[in-house]
């Protein structure tokens, strides 16, 4: 079977447009000549002219006209393809709102495998705690917040995750005496407020022995021996142990959310929200 040159089609239809051979030329990187070799192949190939000599000027002919929008319906085929199965170029600057515990402990390798795909789009994280990221103020200023929100509350965003709420601390110094002592983050944590929820509970004895909001201080605190706290699990750091013990209370299960703001880069955020829902799930 005949098989039509794409590159000659390519060709004819840019001189059709742009009215003449040295224009083609120019535009598509050949001389005049080899613009003219290409036309001239391809009405071999059709046994047709499809070009009339006007004075000096090739003008398309009525076969040239017929073969014009059929080309370019050839042409936008192969080249749909290929945007088919290229990955989209993303660029722009991405404002992401995020707990410390998984800016400490998920989003490193997001970022590592996101910047190696998409290296044009830069990232500007924030971490806080997550009543302080749901404020209407912080929200707006952000392309995408993640947050723990109480399960029994309905909330905008799209849940990502149930995850567990666990005990950790350090196996080898995390025996709960009579007083049990507890390392947080301030007033307004998730974590605080369960946690401090489910001891008034029971008759265990308990005391707050250290206050950080940042992930790597509560770590260094549960190292020393100051206590112990609470994570959810997929965020617990390879330096903690998941602590269970029968004076410990259950306490429960937390959704992980994410909340898409007024992005300028709706594409790339898009994206990146795919990364960090299929590392939270491969993390439990």
């Amino acid at each position: 079977m005949k098989q039509l040159s794409l590159d000659n089609l390519r060709t004819f239809v840019t001189v059709v447009d742009l009215g003449g051979y040295a224009k083609a030329g120019e535009k598509i990187g050949l001389s005049q000549p080899a613009v003219s070799l290409q036309i001239k192949r391809l009405e071999q190939q059709l046994s047709k002219r499809l070009f009339a000599k006007q004075g000096q000027r090739q003008v398309v002919n009525q076969d040239g006209l017929s073969l014009y929008k059929t080309a370019q319906t050839m042409l936008d085929l192969n080249d749909g393809i290929f945007r088919q199965f290229q990955p989209t170029s993303l660029k722009g600057r991405l404002r992401l709102g995020i707990p410390s515990e998984f800016a400490t402990t998920l989003l490193p390798s997001i970022i590592g495998e996101f910047g190696k795909l998409y290296p044009d789009v830069s990232l500007e994280v924030t971490s806080a705690l997550s009543k302080s990221l749901l404020e209407d103020e912080a929200l707006s200023s952000f392309d995408l917040v993640m947050a723990l929100v109480d399960p029994d509350i309905e909330v905008d965003g799209q849940v990502l995750l149930i995850d567990e709420l666990v005990w950790v601390g350090d196996r080898n110094l995390a025996n709960p005496q009579s007083i049990l002592s507890l390392v947080l983050a301030p007033d307004g944590c998730v974590y605080r407020s369960r946690v401090i929820s489910k001891l008034k509970q029971q008759t265990q004895q308990w005391r707050i022995s250290y206050t950080n909001a940042d992930l790597s201080g509560i770590t260094a605190a549960i190292k020393q021996g100051l206590g112990i706290s609470a994570l959810a699990k997929s965020s617990v750091p390879k330096q903690l142990d998941i602590i269970r013990h029968n004076h410990l209370p259950e306490l429960g299960a937390i959704k992980i959310c994410l909340f898409t703001g007024k992005s300028q880069h709706p594409q790339a955020s898009g994206k990146f929200a795919k990364f960090i829902q299929s590392r939270l799930v491969q993390s439990t």
